[in-house]
């Protein structure tokens, strides 16, 4: 008690002469140091805000074939770019949305990235993640069954990257070539990919933690999984790259790169 009632009287005593020392100090110095006080607390607020411009960074992934180069194409220049081989590099540009193009104003560029989906070149992907607004993950809605898992698994694998939980990057799941009459819908695809990513966490977290290379967890423990769980925004929508019906994607990527 003798101690906080010293350390309170000792605190009153440089208070006083602060005091002092402050009606010592001429006016107008008073004022210049109150002015560059003000001056570097107005420069630091701007520093962070600058820090926290959004990025304008779109990242195309998937398994290959799933349309995501002809999805790029649509997205910069309105033409499906018909037989184009599969990717081994990725396709990466700055632009105007081709959509946009003919609109008044100046629309914000994006900047695209469409990331191969070939299993030994999927590290490529952890070179965008840090720096993405926002993920497409492209599904081919016509041969969707037999690539289930395998596609399943891609997602699993993008959701539990400690570059999209912690940032929350949001993750439209595209159901491309919904033209196609025997394609599935996105209510179906939904359904069957949270089915297997239910799958694959109970069969992942009974690994121990030391062999896990997934950096966070999904779901909730002895719930069905459901993207609705997910740590960052998944949403799920149907387009067709070779028609060029794309507006669904077109709008999540105004609504996370502001134009």
């Amino acid at each position: 008690m003798a101690s906080f009632e010293e350390w309170k009287t000792q605190l009153e005593q440089w208070w006083n002469q602060a005091l002092r020392y402050i009606h010592q100090i001429p006016q107008d110095q008073l004022y210049a140091a109150l002015a560059v006080l003000i001056f570097t607390f107005l420069f630091l607020i701007l520093v962070r805000l600058l820090k926290r411009t959004k990025s304008n960074t779109i990242v195309l992934s998937g398994l290959g074939g799933s349309g995501k180069t002809v999805l790029f194409y649509q997205l910069r220049d309105g033409s499906s770019h018909q037989g184009t081989v599969t990717s081994m590099e990725p396709n990466e540009g700055t632009f105007v949305l081709h959509s946009e193009k003919a609109k008044n104003g100046k629309p914000k560029p994006v900047h695209v990235v469409d990331v191969p989906g070939h299993s030994r070149l999927r590290p490529k992907l952890d070179e965008f993640l840090p720096q993405a607004a926002g993920i497409v993950f492209v599904v081919d809605a016509l041969e969707f069954l037999p690539n289930c898992r395998a596609a399943s698994e891609y997602l699993y694998e993008v959701l539990t990257k400690a570059s999209v939980v912690k940032k929350k990057i949001p993750v439209l799941i595209v159901c491309n070539k919904t033209d196609k009459v025997t394609a599935h819908t996105k209510e179906f695809i939904r359904k069957q990919m949270e089915k297997e990513i239910d799958k694959l966490r109970a069969s992942r977290t009974a690994v121990s933690e030391a062999d896990i290379a997934n950096e966070f967890t999904l779901g909730v423990p002895g719930d069905a999984f459901s993207f609705t769980q997910c740590h960052n925004k998944v949403t799920v929508a149907e387009a067709s790259g070779l028609t060029g019906e794309i507006s669904q994607v077109e709008q999540f990527i105004r609504e996370h790169v502001r134009p």
